[in-house]
């Protein structure tokens, strides 16, 4: 499941983003959004039998079906199942959605249906208004740290 969120409103950000460098723009909205989105993965990790983390990594063809989220001043992180060792659940939707009546075509051996187990939807719906309020907060906290260091070397390289 995708889901794209539009901060509307947030022109003070904006404009704070804009007076830092894009790196270091792109690094504060990194860090404030994965922690964030901590409290969706950790209830989606805790309804499912999967484990669920925040990242920025897709498949190749998940990645070739995001391509409209990447740009040069873009941050796109990801709240999803993932094996133990990190690498994708391709089987996480038929958990999430269930499945329908599964026949086997050599020998017409019905497998059975699977039934929806949501864990992912309960999760955003849940935290969305926390998620929302703990960004708003910590970007702010990032600016504030990132605005600091840049003082701090700003006053390091004069004097």
């Amino acid at each position: 499941m995708a889901v794209k969120m539009k901060l509307e409103g947030g022109g003070d950000i904006e404009r704070a983003l804009g007076e830092l460098a894009r790196g270091t723009s792109k690094g504060v909205m990194r860090r404030a959004m994965k922690k964030a989105l901590q409290p969706v993965a950790k209830a989606a990790d805790a309804a499912s039998p999967f484990t669920v983390k925040v990242t920025s990594k897709l498949t190749a063809r998940q990645s070739r079906q995001a391509r409209a989220d990447r740009g040069r001043s873009l941050v796109t992180l990801y709240v999803g199942p993932v094996q133990p060792d990190g690498t994708d659940a391709p089987h996480a939707h038929l958990y999430e959605f269930g499945t329908g009546e599964r026949v086997h075509k050599k020998n017409g051996k019905s497998v059975g249906t699977m039934p929806a187990r949501p864990f992912m939807r309960p999760a955003w719906d849940a935290n969305q208004d926390q998620m929302l309020e703990t960004l708003r907060r910590e970007v702010w906290a990032e600016i504030e740290k990132a605005a600091e260091r840049a003082r701090r070397k700003a006053a390091k390289a004069a004097g």
